[in-house]
């Protein structure tokens, strides 16, 4: 049997290593294509709820800090930034928020509003979840 020097061993784990590393750079910017283009005349409906109090001050997944008092929100997929109408489907009352972070990680739900935002569409103050149509901006 043959001994492979220790220089060719060293050289096959870096361009192994290098592949693997390109790979998953590629695929990730492919999925923010994904994401950008999915933005763009997204409509959906689904459950919304709103973020407790001691989320407050805490950083979200874009790096901003959290406020109740934002008219902010939070969704799996629409890029960070992405303005949309959220309309609740009992009262036709609708509020435009900013997606500027990720979730909800609830099953079942699609959207995360910050209180403020979330009140302003109830008419029951009581009640942590809404029926809502989802359109960007």
């Amino acid at each position: 049997m043959v001994s492979l020097p220790t220089k060719f061993k060293a050289i096959l784990l870096l361009l192994s290593f290098t592949l693997v590393m390109n790979s998953c750079g590629s695929s990730h910017s492919k999925s923010k294509t994904t994401t950008v283009s999915k933005a763009k005349g997204y409509k959906s409906t689904g459950v919304a709820s709103y973020y407790h109090n001691k989320f407050n001050g805490r950083k979200t997944a874009s790096g901003e800090r959290f406020s109740n008092k934002k008219y902010t929100a939070a969704h799996r997929d629409l890029p960070f930034g992405t303005k949309v109408r959220v309309t609740n489907l009992a009262n036709d009352k609708s509020v435009v928020v900013t997606i500027n972070d990720r979730g909800p990680f609830t099953k079942g739900r699609e959207i995360d509003l910050s209180k403020k935002a979330f009140m302003k569409i109830t008419d029951k103050k009581s009640h942590g979840e809404l029926k809502v149509k989802i359109e960007v901006l």
